[in-house]
């Protein structure tokens, strides 16, 4: 008699290593081939069941898409051209004419931009709320909210969201939650486990690492997301491409030993800054007089390496930012090198002046994304740059 042992459960670390990324079954190859190919020979009329058309499906997308579901603990993931496209494929699979969605009112800026500017036309209703105050969320829910979408931490201004809570909000209104969780990836972050339905990357961040790759990411959790979101990579095409896909592959391979140095260097920097004469605040859920410091405990297993501080005005923010050299100034964030940005004219640019100030995001903000250099080569950066205000 043949006695069948379970296999143990894979821990995360394992996950990204191999789940998806077995080694190619035609040659042994360890790293899997990139399947640079945009169509696959038929056998016959009707009958094929394999690969067709690489807009439908590719052996190198299929691997990530495997491996980012397992990794969010989803039961399928759909990945697009950038982590916009990806919040397009959602709203558009998921909301129709006079649908409503609650969003939170400090996100991302491309997204409000998004929503005002482009699905509003099709008459699909956005409201936008502070989501860590959790009886504003339930007075904007209506009997035509279809989506809640959250982000936390917040971009820039590091507000958490009670993920649990909100979610048992929106299914008690028959929402679904979908969560941005690109600030503190998987690693620090499980929203399914919380309750959220679907989960969204900038897989172009912490997922990929290395700052050489667009896309993005939704993690679904029931049969109609994985139809949906598969049906819209078909009819709207704007799929991640094979190469791309390999790149988040090779990069997600060390997002558990990138996060902690992320996480270890992203403390230090914070409680430098915190106690530096020229920084006026700083935005960060890791200080124990955080009103919110109990719930990042709760729902995240480190704090990450994103920091927004105040410099007092924009002037003393541009002398600064003049003045990095290990820091680059730049957009985006989440590679392994340490990047500097300034919100208020580079990702929330689109708010205008009444919009930022509405959310509390000043022109001396600061935005830091603190990679994985040595530590001291980064403080110093700072201390320097610093000097000039």
């Amino acid at each position: 008699m043949t006695i069948k042992m379970k296999r143990p459960k894979a821990g995360f670390a394992t996950k990204t290593i191999h789940v998806g990324q077995e080694p190619d079954p035609l040659t042994g190859a360890v790293v899997a081939p990139i399947y640079a190919t945009t169509t696959y020979v038929q056998q016959e009329i009707g009958k094929h069941k394999g690969y067709e058309y690489s807009r439908v499906s590719n052996p190198t997308r299929t691997r990530l898409e495997k491996n980012m579901a397992a990794l969010e603990g989803g039961t399928s993931a759909h990945v697009f051209s950038s982590g916009m496209a990806s919040i397009v494929a959602m709203t558009q699979c998921f909301l129709k004419q006079g649908d409503h969605l609650v969003c939170g009112h400090n996100v991302y800026g491309g997204v409000p931009r998004l929503f005002n500017q482009v699905l509003s036309n099709y008459g699909i209703e956005f409201s936008y709320v502070d989501t860590s105050d959790l009886s504003a969320v339930k007075k904007a829910m209506r009997r035509k909210t279809k989506i809640v979408w959250i982000e936390t931490p917040t971009n820039p201004l590091m507000v958490l969201t009670d993920i649990q809570e909100v979610a048992k909000i929106a299914h008690a209104g028959g929402a679904e939650l979908a969560v941005d969780n690109t600030f503190m990836s998987p690693y620090f972050q499980s929203p399914i486990k919380l309750g959220a339905d679907m989960v969204m990357h900038a897989t172009t961040k912490f997922l990929n690492g290395h700052s050489d790759g667009l896309g993005g990411v939704i993690v679904g959790t029931k049969p109609h997301h994985a139809e949906k979101l598969a049906f819209m990579q078909k009819a709207a095409g704007a799929i991640l491409s094979p190469f791309e896909c390999w790149l988040v592959l090779r990069g997600v391979k060390t997002l558990a030993v990138r996060m902690e140095q992320h996480n270890r260097n992203g403390q230090a920097v914070a409680d430098f800054l915190r106690h530096h004469p020229k920084v006026k605040k700083v935005l960060y859920p890791t200080f124990p007089d955080n009103p919110q410091y109990e719930l990042a405990k709760r729902q995240m297993t480190g704090f990450g390496s994103m920091i927004t501080f105040e410099t007092g005005s924009q002037n003393n923010a541009n002398k600064m930012l003049r003045k990095v050299r290990v820091c680059s100034l730049g957009e985006s964030l989440g590679g392994v090198e340490t990047l500097i940005s300034h919100p208020a004219t580079m990702t929330h640019a689109a708010l205008g002046v009444a919009g930022r100030k509405k959310i509390g995001l000043t022109d001396g903000m600061v935005r830091i994304s603190v990679g994985i250099e040595d530590l001291e080569d980064i403080i110093a950066d700072l201390d320097n740059a610093l000097a000039a205000i």
